[in-house]
């Protein structure tokens, strides 16, 4: 057996060997805490610290350094500056673009001239289409002895004024007919005809108008371009005038505008074949001007002019117009002074100091009876002789 004194002593030895390892473990934990709360960093939160203070002295220097509102405010207005300098940029190239493609169109009409040189084109402030047919000599004979000035008249128009007026017709389906060579005989009378690349037909009104614009911008440099039927009548006077009022707008069209139903039914007159692009049953057209008379600006003849062979043509020639414009920047003026009605209508508003651009009757989609009532409605709602001369535009 061993000593009872010798197991007290090697309790004792493991009683300091606790107490040694406890001292050194609250040593550890004090260092630990220390070092995650304590006032004394070490190394890495002394880093940590500075670069939180670099961050924040850019911040300041930054906030600091922002514009002020005075400076926002010039910042701003150059920006305004730099996007209307755009804008006009814009807006020249879009000009210039037309008028190259109006020479083109110039020159594939006639050709070019000796030396290379092609034709100019002559400036004129509106070119009237009056739209007419192979059938309507006694119509054309009507206006030429109502509104329509003829002979040296005619010239002086173009000459003094800048205003082109003739009779637009195409040619027949077969070459050298009966039906062409009436047409050039009186052209050689009368010298107001311009004829069109074009197959004359009731049902190809919409590729007519088509080609007296592409026609007409390839021949006259004008500010405006105007259709209108020969079964109506026209104060030219009063025409140029209200022309005139809109002639520093870019693109403006100009007529009495509606939007009529479109109709799918097929024994209706103006049958729309494509009346499902419209919608539903009881659909309307979009705005677009009567077909009777209208008017266009120079940008937007020389845009058909140029887009020509892409417009879709719809079954009604005054539509197909109207759709040409849709989704184009054009401001629609609706002028009812370019739909009077006959006589009794167009000669009270001459009576109260209002005579209107061109009369005709709807219910004929214009004069009616125009061979022997032309002369009549001239007689009662004519601006007179002289007023196409003291017009201004």
């Amino acid at each position: 057996m061993k000593p009872k004194n010798g197991g007290a002593a090697s309790e004792r030895r493991l009683l300091s060997r606790r107490i040694l390892l406890l001292c050194f473990a609250s040593f550890f934990l004090g260092m630990l805490i220390t070092d995650r709360f304590g006032s004394v960093p070490g190394p890495v939160v002394v880093q940590h610290r500075l670069h939180d203070r670099e961050e924040l002295q850019s911040v300041s220097e930054k906030f600091v350094a922002r514009p002020k509102p005075a400076e926002d405010r010039d910042i701003m207005g150059e920006v305004s500056k730099t996007h209307e300098a755009i804008q006009y940029l814009e807006k020249s190239i879009d000009t210039l673009q037309m008028e190259l493609a109006a020479k083109r169109s110039s020159n594939e009409l006639h050709g070019e001239s000796a030396g290379g040189i092609s034709t100019q084109r002559k400036r004129a402030f509106v070119v009237i289409g009056i739209n007419t047919a192979f059938s309507s000599r006694k119509r054309r004979d009507s206006v030429r002895e109502t509104w329509m000035p003829q002979g040296e008249k005619l010239k002086k128009l173009e000459e003094e004024k800048g205003i082109i007026i003739r009779f637009t017709i195409g040619h027949s389906a077969t070459s050298n007919n009966v039906l062409d060579k009436a047409i050039d005989a009186e052209d050689k009378i009368h010298h107001d005809f311009l004829r069109l690349d074009h197959v004359e037909g009731y049902h190809k009104l919409s590729a007519k108008t088509k080609i007296f614009f592409s026609t007409a911008v390839a021949l006259w440099d004008a500010d405006f371009y105007v259709k209108v039927d020969d079964d109506v009548h026209l104060n030219i006077g009063m025409l140029i005038a209200t022309l005139g009022r809109h002639k520093l707008k870019p693109r403006v069209y100009i007529g009495c505008m509606k939007s009529g139903p479109v109709l799918a039914d097929k024994n209706a007159k103006y049958h729309e074949p494509e009346f499902w692009k419209f919608g539903e049953d009881g659909n309307k057209y979009f705005r677009h001007a009567t077909g009777q008379i209208y008017a266009i600006s120079k940008d937007l003849a020389t845009y058909i002019s140029i887009n020509q062979p892409i417009l879709h043509k719809y079954a009604n020639e005054d539509v197909s117009l109207g759709a040409w414009f849709i989704g184009l920047d054009v401001e629609h003026i609706d002028d009812r002074d370019m739909c009077c009605g006959t006589p009794p209508d167009c000669e009270w508003k001459a009576q109260a100091g209002s005579v209107c651009v061109a009369s005709f009757d709807w219910k004929c989609s214009g004069v009616c009876n125009p061979v022997e009532r032309l002369k009549y409605v001239h007689s009662r709602c004519s601006e007179g002789q002289d007023a196409i001369w003291s017009a201004s535009f």
